[in-house]
């Protein structure tokens, strides 16, 4: 080797440790505060903890909040012995545990597997613990932080103390009001991947920030905060230092004029786009067309003024400082914030082609005569083509929206409003609740309310997927933007403006596109780390192809290759598009997903569990036996039982009550009445004391049930629910109510089963009336006799046999189930939506959302897979080709000019994978036998 090959070698060398010192020493800080007599400390959980060890004071409440970066089943729980406290950790989200350390001394903790360990040491007070701070103070966990912080609130390094406990802060003490606001972040996307942790560290490091989500793909940013501590100015602008790019504020997700405006600034940015590419081109074909007719045909078919170097510079020059301005500016500035991503790279490799040519041109006697070619037309045709793959991006990726912007589309603009006995046309945003409306045909509803006079049939579909028109009159529900098909009819107002159910669905639909799935944030991370490895082994193929290699020229080329076609650019549109296109695809039929994490996690579903009333059944008893035994009269027993019934909130009481009144019998008033939770209730009429519920109820009171026990085996085999009926002490009779199978529940079960999963059924009836229901719509595994407060616990013992499981309930009553299944899906009919108490909520109420739901979960992450192959596969096998693995055997290098072209047309690949998605069609499902869902089922017990 020569002296100027091993100072080549030497100065890779030191270039990659220098770089690798850049990119990843460690940034955690070991900054905490004390806010409002609370310790704070925050613990990264990947591969292990950091900080493990951790130093507080003893008598001052701790919270630790575990930041769980990867979804390894050894993470899953941590566990402090010695407290007897432990807690299950989201993956890829924040846990927060909450610690009294009365005592001083050693408390150590570990994962659930016990193979990773950290401690927590608590000193006596006023050892050198953690100390009150006078002000609020601002962590720095990522570099920038505390300008960010900074920008948030005005707060500067001179105001903060530091105390002793490990970790960050501040975050929320608990009992604190957080509202959730969201930020534009427009022009991201030409930025994928960014560095997501950093800028989502620097904002969780502000004062008063509880959460933040930081989303390039979606062009979002979503934080959760204190109100009372910071406002929407100086979050806007924290977002603004955090993301490195002009956050915008989004006053009204999902409203018209937010939306009108998004789409005002998307076509800003693609009118930009086409003046910069249409330049780039006009001055880029001149020089390309010298450079390639001299190469491969002859330079006599060059004209001389192309030929000259200077005037190739002059051509060269807009295109690099102006058309390639938004790569540039982009890249340095990531390189600034430690953070290398895909306009890193094309800056780098086209400086550094940039600068070889200016040397050739301007100082060539500093080169060896055979390698002072220039490469302008590299530069042009690199950020040329790149600048049209991300048009043809922004064109298409327009097309993704298209699901929000047509719901968005479905409000109506006025309303009828019937005032002092004559209708007005108003603006429909200025009706108010109580107003009455009248809704001629044609028409849509104007905001969601109920009818007061006339009746009509609807077409619902828009909202909640069904196609058949739903028949109405005076005290049924309408929901806002639904089309009145056929009567005319007057409605008055119960919920308006942001409370309907259409500006519900928008919002949900928009807050899942701006979530991460756990797939988006292990291609984060694995773009964190992959765009700086492309750094270091374009200087590795520039080492050793100057070594190694006959020329200079051919590292130039290889180095500046590797950095070009290595741009992982199609790996960050991968998920975000998938996601944005899904979760519009799924309102549209009536299927609202709150989180991409559940739309994911619903693809790897095993086992779903249907509770009974309401989500199997329509969830509406009718009286349908009285069986009296003892003597007892038919009709008296019946009185009596709803009368008793009256006061009950139960919707087999209210049966009761109302099969009695249509019968004709007059009710008499209760004296006392008691409801036990999962049993019955008890009561006194007429002096006489009731005992209404199931078997159990009777036997607690040392009440015989016999003569009953036949009665009721015959009734529920019929599929009907029995309630034993005790008057006096002694055994009275029966009543039975029965519910009716939803339509479509047979043939939804049969299409679960066709999709791989388990169904299993869980109600509180006894085991026979369960069973009889269970036939009826084709389910083999019944839960039967389970309490409400229960629910939960059997979902947990399922997932404790390895089963993946959903829950699927009213989302009111089953909340605790809900939330213990891994994706919980919320039955629910038009405004009366459980959308906080589920992770999905079918609209239509229907369980044939269900199927959709999962079909639509299974094409989606599917699609996902797909845009990552297309977009990680094609930079796996490139890059060794790029680098010159084939020159040794062929010769041939791969030139800039198709490195640049395919990674374009990589990310263009990736964009039209994911639009795709737009043509889902919910599976098919065959309906039920002719009379399936008509038989009677039970209807539920309490």
């Amino acid at each position: 080797m020569t002296a100027a090959d091993i100072a080549v070698v030497l100065t890779g060398l030191g270039l990659i440790a220098g770089l690798a010192w850049y990119f990843f020493q460690p940034r955690t800080a070991t900054d905490a505060k004390v806010e409002g007599g609370r310790q704070v400390v925050d613990i990264t959980v990947k591969g292990g903890y950091s900080p493990s060890l951790i130093r507080v004071e003893a008598g001052t409440p701790v919270r630790l909040r575990f930041h769980r970066q990867e979804n390894s089943d050894c993470t899953a729980r941590v566990v402090f012995p010695d407290l007897r406290k432990s807690a299950s950790l989201e993956a890829f989200g924040t846990t927060t545990l909450d610690l009294d350390l009365a005592e001083p001394g050693e408390y150590s903790w570990a994962c659930g597997m016990n193979m990773l360990h950290g401690t927590l040491v608590a000193e006596a007070p006023g050892g050198g613990g953690a100390q009150e701070q006078a002000q609020t103070a601002l962590a720095s966990p990522e570099q920038g932080a505390g300008k960010v912080a900074e920008a948030a609130r005005g707060v500067t390094t001179d105001n903060r103390e530091t105390a002793r406990a490990v970790g960050v802060g501040p975050r929320l003490d608990g009992g604190h009001t957080v509202e959730r606001i969201e930020f534009m972040l427009p022009g991201a996307l030409r930025s994928l991947p960014t560095d997501t942790a950093r800028a989502e560290a620097q904002l969780k490091a502000v004062g008063g920030v509880d959460s933040a989500t930081v989303n390039f793909g979606a062009e979002r940013a979503v934080l959760t905060y204190d109100p009372d501590r910071l406002d929407p100015d100086g979050l806007t602008r924290a977002v603004a230092e955090a993301t490195g790019f002009p956050a915008r504020l989004r006053p009204e997700p999902g409203s018209t004029d937010t939306e009108d405006a998004e789409a005002a600034a998307r076509k800003e940015e693609v009118r930009d786009l086409k003046r910069r590419v249409a330049l780039g081109a006009l001055l880029t074909v001149p020089v390309l067309y010298a450079a390639m007719v001299e190469h491969f045909i002859g330079e006599q078919y060059v004209p001389d003024v192309l030929e000259n170097r200077y005037v190739q510079l002059l051509l060269t020059l807009p295109v690099f400082l102006y058309v390639g301005w938004p790569i540039h500016s982009i890249g340095w500035r990531a390189l600034r914030n430690r953070s290398a991503e895909m306009n890193s790279l094309i800056t780098l490799g086209t400086i550094a082609a940039m600068a070889y040519s200016l040397v050739a041109t301007f100082i060539p006697q500093v080169l060896p005569e055979d390698v002072r070619e220039v490469y302008y037309e590299v530069v042009s045709f690199i950020i040329t083509v790149i600048l049209l793959g991300r048009l043809i991006e922004a064109r298409a990726r327009a097309g993704t929206g298209d699901a929000i912007r047509a719901l968005v589309s479905l409000a109506p603009a006025t309303a009828r409003v019937v005032r002092d006995g004559a209708e007005t046309e108003i603006p429909a945003d200025q009706v108010q609740v109580g107003d009455l409306l009248r809704v001629k045909p044609g028409e849509k509803v104007p905001v969601d309310g109920e009818v007061t006079d006339g009746t009509s049939t609807i077409d619902e579909s828009m909202v909640t997927g069904e196609s058949l028109p739903v028949s109405k009159g005076a005290g049924d529900p309408v929901i806002g933007a639904t089309v009145n098909t056929t009567g005319a009819f007057t409605m008055r107002a119960t919920r308006v403006g942001a409370e309907t159910a259409l500006a519900q669905i928008i919002k949900l639909v928009q807050e899942a596109s701006s979530s991460k799935a756990p797939i988006q944030r292990l291609a984060d991370l694995i773009a964190s780390y992959f765009v700086p490895a492309v750094i270091f082994l374009a200087i590795i193929t520039f080492v050793v192809w100057f070594v190694a290699g006959p020329q200079l020229t051919l590292a130039v080329v290889a180095a500046v290759s590797v950095l070009i076609i290595a741009c992982p650019c199609a790996l960050g549109l991968a998920t975000p598009l998938s996601i944005m296109v899904a979760s519009g695809k799924g309102a549209q039929y009536g299927v609202l997903v709150k989180s991409a994490e559940s739309l994911e996690t619903a693809h790897k579903l095993d086992t779903v569990v249907l509770d009974k009333t309401g989500t199997i059944t329509r969830g509406k008893p009718e009286l349908t036996d009285v069986v009296p035994v003892g003597g007892q009269d038919e009709t008296e027993l019946l009185r009596l039982v709803a009368s008793a019934e009256v006061d009950s909130e139960h919707p087999l009481a209210g049966a009761i009550v109302a099969g009695a009144k249509d019968r004709g019998v007059e009710l008499s008033p209760v004296t006392t009445f008691d409801s036990i939770t999962g049993k019955g209730v008890r009561a006194t009429v007429d002096g006489r004391e009731l005992l209404i519920g199931n078997a159990r109820l009777l036997r607690d009171a040392d009440i015989t049930t016999g003569e009953l026990e036949q009665h009721a085996d015959r009734l529920a085999d019929q599929g009907k629910t029995p309630m034993y009926v005790a008057v006096d002490g002694r055994a009275a009779g029966l009543v039975a109510v029965a519910d009716t199978v939803k339509p479509d529940s047979a043939a939804a079960v049969a299409a679960l089963r066709r999709l791989g999963l388990e169904v299993a059924m869980m109600t509180g009836d006894n085991e026979r009336t369960a069973n009889a229901v269970a036939r009826q719509v084709g389910i083999t595994r019944v839960l039967a006799e389970v309490l409400p407060d229960q629910k939960a616990a059997e979902v947990r013992r399922l997932q404790d046999e390895g089963k993946l499981v959903a829950m699927v309930g009213d989302g009111i009553n089953d909340s605790p189930a809900l939330a213990q299944a891994d994706v919980g899906v919320a039955i629910g009919t038009g405004t009366d939506v459980a959308i906080e108490a589920a992770d999905i909520t079918l609209m239509s109420g229907e369980l044939r959302g269900l199927v959709t739901s999962i079909a639509l979960s299974k094409a989606t992450m599917r699609n996902i897979k797909q845009n990552l192959v297309l977009a990680f596969g094609y930079n796996v096998a490139a890059i060794p080709v790029a680098a010159g693995l084939l020159y040794p055997v062929t010769g041939a290098l791969l030139s800039p000019l198709i490195a640049a072209a395919a990674m374009a047309i990589s990310s263009i690949s990736v964009v039209l994978n994911s639009a795709r998605l737009n043509r889902f069609q919910p599976p098919v499902m065959h309906d039920a036998p002719d009379g399936a869902a008509r038989q009677p089922a039970a209807a539920g017990a309490r």
